[in-house]
């Protein structure tokens, strides 16, 4: 099992974090702090394996947090999670040692394949003894890439994907594709669309609810327990 430190000064989004990296198999969550500082003192006497952690904290620059730990001497990785774009920030993540970078606002997909080629890197790793030539380094460092991600279909884009999810994720046990394309602000067939998109990769279920005359509605709702 993974263990896993949370390391995000917004309450809701902290929350949300937990809860995707729990719906992952081999993931535990065990701490979730606001501020640098917290994030220092917990990793002082509980042995983490993996921080996902906030570049915008409310006391400090979070990469400061992964520049500590790689100066105390600390193994734990660095998952930066953050809305900061900005290629300077990109390359001093690189250089403070974090092994991969995710953009808010994501889907629970993205973060799921992060997780997985994380585990994967980990597994890599774990076997120890020395490697037989460069492609098998290649191997190693490709597993952290989303090899296996899959291209939208034509038509459609990350941003409208990513407001869809968000807005069926709000809906709790469910709404129909008209429902969660007001939530989204695009119109009821686009979201149906999108929606059928999240079914047919096991992000979100539908079932038919009966009720009044004629066919039965469509109902959609987050699939969070996909930990396969």
């Amino acid at each position: 099992m993974i263990s896993v430190l949370v390391v995000e000064d917004d309450e809701v989004a902290g929350e949300a974090h937990e809860t995707c990296t729990n719906s992952v198999a081999g993931f535990r969550v065990v701490g979730r702090v606001r501020t640098g500082q917290e994030a220092l003192r917990f990793l002082t006497h509980t042995a983490v394996d993996l921080v996902l952690l906030d570049l915008r904290l409310p006391d400090m620059d979070g990469l400061r947090v992964s520049r500590m730990l790689r100066t105390q001497g600390s193994g734990t990785d660095v998952i930066v999670v953050t809305s900061a774009r900005d290629l300077d920030r990109v390359r001093e993540s690189v250089s403070s040692g974090v092994v991969q970078y995710l953009l808010k606002p994501f889907t629970f997909a993205a973060m799921r394949d992060k997780l997985r080629n994380y585990a994967r890197f980990r597994d890599e790793l774990s076997r120890g003894g020395a490697v037989n030539g460069q492609h098998e380094i290649d191997r190693v460092f490709a597993t952290l890439r989303d090899n296996d991600r899959q291209e939208l279909p034509k038509g459609m884009d990350e941003q409208t994907l990513t407001s869809v999810a968000s807005a069926l994720r709000e809906s709790g046990d469910g709404a129909s594709a008209g429902t969660v394309g007001k939530l989204a602000g695009v119109s009821r067939v686009t979201a149906r669309r999108y929606l059928e998109y999240l079914v047919e990769r096991d992000m979100a279920r539908r079932s038919p609810r009966h009720g009044g005359v004629g066919r039965p509605e469509l109902i959609y709702s987050a699939d969070l327990d996909d930990t396969g």
